[in-house]
């Protein structure tokens, strides 16, 4: 299952977001051959802003999306840019840019811009291309000697480009497929219903009667926005168990309001909620998250997707019976994305090569295993199989490669904006205590900022 050390493989990546362009590099920087596949006109995956989403099917219930991006107009990163620049390339303020300690996404999609421009990823990237298929060719024993056959169209083409790779990094992201609840009456309920991925700007639902669904951090967004132009916002959650944060916000505005989940949707536009009050609303947007989705993807039924669980994946990348010439990166939630998608790169970039050898098939399984068991015993939900919110496990994974365990000012950074959030909600992008101000300056002492800043 291993290669010879320092072998050469001709390499896909599908999709050129954060976790596809450090992919690329990190390949190239391997001796590998890349190709990278990417659907829309320019690099960026989730943060390249599509405004136009008149052609999605609001619940984005079809196959293939038409629209890639889930980012709304207004939307600001929710973690300080200090902590999210891949290892060599900080996240720095430009001349003329947004220079906001959290900036808006255009910013973040101006970092990528400048991050593929400055390690030349341009040259491997063919936009415009959707990939329709992947599958294997001469699929052998534990994946010895397995080709994969990749079928791509370009935007306005008639006809499929065929291609045949040694090995396919899957790339495309885990924030656009909506993640919908089953709700009873809401294949019936015939007023508006959207998911918050084709939500863009709050000016559609002025003076309207809005339900949003789910407190998380979307649906906290969506309803700080819509309240100032709607007559009235009912923000539904599993618990009125509130942050102080959100409840701040909640005792500002005396158009919104807190209610337990939906219980019941009527043909008339009632909606009805678990404590037995209702509202006539004039639209219902569902904050419900995201599904992982490869509809391209065939691999025998080996792979596959239950209740938001990808697997079986050792270390959420490699599938151990596909494994090396399969393998995802950008799986994980709730870390610190772009070091972490950078040391997933690298340990499949040497696992390609031979320079890092996996585990056997057996012990890649029991591995599996252990981890879901694991999980189980924690109280986690299978569909939250994939949100780490762990240091230490950041930490181990990078020694797969060998990459730098994440800096402790980038770990207490990240830890004291979540708190501010949970705490002002409102505000935490905009105002922070002088332990962040302490911090920051030792970040900008780091090697991580004192490193010869690329030229863009």
């Amino acid at each position: 299952m291993v290669l010879d050390r320092g072998q050469s493989k001709n390499v896909c990546v599908i999709g050129a977001g954060p976790s596809g362009l450090v992919a690329a590099r990190e390949l190239r920087k391997e001796g590998h051959t890349v190709v990278v596949l990417e659907q829309n006109h320019d690099i960026g995956g989730q943060w390249l802003y599509e405004p136009n989403v008149e052609a999605e099917d609001p619940l984005g219930k079809t196959k293939y999306l038409n629209v890639h991006s889930s980012i709304y107009d207004s939307l600001r990163i929710a973690s300080p840019r200090e902590i999210m620049g891949f290892t060599d390339f900080p996240f720095l303020i430009k001349k003329n840019r947004d220079t906001r300690r959290y900036p808006g996404h255009k910013e973040l999609w101006l970092y990528l811009k400048d991050f593929c421009d400055s390690f030349g990823l341009k040259e491997m990237i063919r936009l415009n291309t959707r990939v329709e298929y992947v599958g294997m060719l001469d699929y052998g024993d534990f994946g010895q000697d397995l080709k994969w056959l990749v079928k791509s169209r370009e935007k306005n083409a008639e006809k499929t480009v065929e291609q045949v790779f040694d090995a396919v990094v899957v790339a495309t992201g885990h924030y656009s497929h909506p993640r919908l609840p089953s709700i009873k009456g809401m294949d019936a309920w015939k007023r508006k219903q959207i998911h918050s991925h084709v939500y863009r700007v709050p000016e559609p639902f002025t003076n309207e009667v809005v339900v949003i669904v789910g407190n998380s951090q979307s649906g906290q967004d969506l309803s700080m926005e819509i309240v100032r132009v709607a007559k009235e916002v009912y923000l539904s959650a599993k618990s009125l168990d509130i942050t102080e944060g959100l409840s701040k916000v909640i005792s500002k505005h005396q158009n919104l309001h807190l209610r337990l989940q939906i219980e019941s949707l009527h043909e008339d536009g009632r909606v009805e909620f678990e404590d037995g009050s209702c509202v006539i609303a004039n639209t219902i947007i569902y904050c419900t998250g995201y599904s992982y989705s490869f509809p391209f993807l065939d691999t025998k039924g080996i792979v596959g997707v239950d209740d938001n669980r990808v697997g079986p994946l050792f270390e959420h990348t490699f599938p151990p019976s596909l494994a090396p010439s399969l393998s995802f990166i950008g799986v994980p939630r709730k870390l610190i994305g772009f070091p972490f998608f950078e040391s997933q790169a690298k340990w499949i970039a040497h696992v390609l090569s031979g320079k890092r050898r996996l585990p056997s098939y057996d012990d890649m399984m029991l591995s599996i295993k252990e981890f879901y068991r694991s999980r189980e015993l924690a109280g986690i939900r299978k569909s939250d199989t994939h949100d780490i919110a762990d240091f230490e496990y950041c930490d181990r994974y990078a020694d797969y490669s060998e990459s730098p365990h994440l800096e402790e000012w980038r770990k207490m950074l990240c830890k004291s904006s979540i708190i501010n959030y949970f705490t002002n909600l409102e505000t935490f992008r905009d105002s922070w205590g002088d332990d962040d101000n302490e911090l920051l300056q030792e970040a900008f002492q780091s090697p991580h900022f004192t490193q010869l800043e690329p030229q863009p």
